[in-house]
């Protein structure tokens, strides 16, 4: 927000009639706009300064937001096919926080996110439930939606497409409305030309202020979009090792 301020001198002065003269000069006096950023004002600049254009948002791309879907789609289909899982995330009961507002323990939501990247829950659904709020939002640099189940199922279809997988947590910072976990993740899709998958990134998980759990749960992938759907149509160097062998 610019202040305006004019620049005149403000003591009175005695005219040679022994009159009190103006305060103020008998021009008009100049007027100069000084930015919130810290610049100085530019001499001979219109007072009016035009505020800059806010930057666009990245327009969405179609075929990567197909891809996006399609991929839940196939891994619906393939979820009929594939046994149920024997192996859930334990469901822990967390301790109240000793304020009485009656939201869980920060620090056992933290921990608790911290096991589940050990137990790989990206790719294998294997989440502790209670962690999260039920209507939670999941967003990805391909789409967003709201639904813990609706997360859960599409992590374990995800893993049912996966030959062989490996994610690491290599960071956790604390913030006072979120945590972000930077990870590191690779895997090698089971598809015939075995496409190989890797990128480091890191997850926002904000917390509500009432419950403590994450309401909010924000995937950030440090790889432009294209190239990491390029990375699921290249085949892979032992795709075509076997290939040829065969």
């Amino acid at each position: 927000m610019a202040a305006i301020l004019p620049f005149a001198p403000t003591t009175p002065r005695r005219s040679s009639g022994h009159k009190f003269a103006s305060p103020f000069p008998a021009s008009h006096p100049r007027i100069e706009r000084l930015r919130c950023f810290g610049e100085n004002p530019t001499r001979g600049s219109s007072a009016e300064a035009k505020p800059e254009p806010e930057p666009e948002p990245e327009p969405e791309n179609p075929l990567l937001k197909a891809a996006w879907y399609g991929s839940e789609l196939l891994g619906i289909a393939a979820s009929l096919f594939r046994p149920p899982a024997s192996a859930e995330a334990p469901a822990r009961e967390f301790e109240l926080a000793g304020d009485g507002a009656g939201a869980f323990d920060r620090s056992a939501v933290v921990e608790t996110i911290r096991e589940d990247y050990q137990r790989s829950y990206f790719v294998t659904g294997n989440l502790t439930l209670h962690a999260y709020e039920e209507d939670c939002e999941f967003a990805d640099p391909a789409g967003s939606f709201r639904g813990l189940r609706r997360f859960k199922r599409n992590c374990t279809n995800f893993g049912s497409l996966i030959e062989k997988s490996n994610m690491k947590l290599m960071k956790w910072e604390d913030f006072e409305d979120k945590g972000v976990g930077h990870w590191r993740f690779s895997c090698i899709l089971s598809f015939p030309w075995r496409p190989i998958l890797s990128a480091t990134g890191y997850t926002e998980y904000f917390y509500n202020a009432q419950s403590g759990k994450v309401c909010r749960h924000v995937e950030h992938w440090k790889v432009p979009k294209m190239v990491l759907l390029k990375q699921i149509f290249k085949p892979s160097r032992w795709a075509w090792e076997k290939k040829s062998g065969g």
